[in-house]
């Protein structure tokens, strides 16, 4: 039975080492990983987690963008399981864009993200896929792939001042007031 598991916070070492390459996509513990990162980042309200968020330090993440409190303006897409992901190209545009992260509650950055990648991953069923991803879903796919080498949304926000707390963030950006 899937279940939540408990998300690191920001400071836990986990979060800064550079993850393992998942050897058998088809190990039971990486099945149930799957199942209950899917879980985890529904209860959670998030759009995407990676494993080393639940101290599990694997190339592996969940992206799961929808509608939420916390990304009200979300495209629809089935949770998809990305096995040893990787970016293959792309594009020169970098846009900004508002990032908050489950292991680091309460604050927002403007992070710069490529607005269009070419990514390849395994699936949970082993397949290799290839896929285009643009705008709000290619940021979470390169927020969670940071996860992997210890990367954290704050480590790629560039000044200090685009930094705000959860509850301006819903205030200014989400509420527009």
């Amino acid at each position: 039975m899937p279940e939540f598991i408990p998300i690191i916070q920001l400071g836990d070492p986990v979060l800064r080492q550079k993850a393992a390459w998942v050897e058998n996509t088809q190990d039971k513990y990486i099945q149930k990983l799957i199942d209950d990162l899917t879980v985890t980042v529904a209860q959670a309200n998030g759009v995407g987690i990676a494993a080393p968020q639940v101290a599990a330090s694997y190339r592996l993440f969940i992206v799961a963008s929808r509608p939420n409190l916390r990304y009200p303006n979300a495209p629809v897409m089935e949770p998809t399981a990305m096995i040893n992901p990787r970016i293959i190209d792309h594009s020169t545009e970098i846009v900004k864009g508002w990032e908050g992260c489950l292991s680091v509650p309460g604050i927002r950055g403007l992070v710069p993200r490529y607005k269009h990648l070419t990514i390849a991953y395994t699936d949970r069923n082993g397949k290799l896929k290839k896929q285009e991803l643009t705008d709000f879903v290619a940021r979470i796919f390169q927020h969670e792939y940071d996860h992997l080498d210890g990367v954290v949304f704050v480590d790629r926000v560039e000044n200090s001042l685009d930094m705000i707390t959860e509850d301006e963030y819903q205030k200014r950006v989400i509420n527009h007031t």
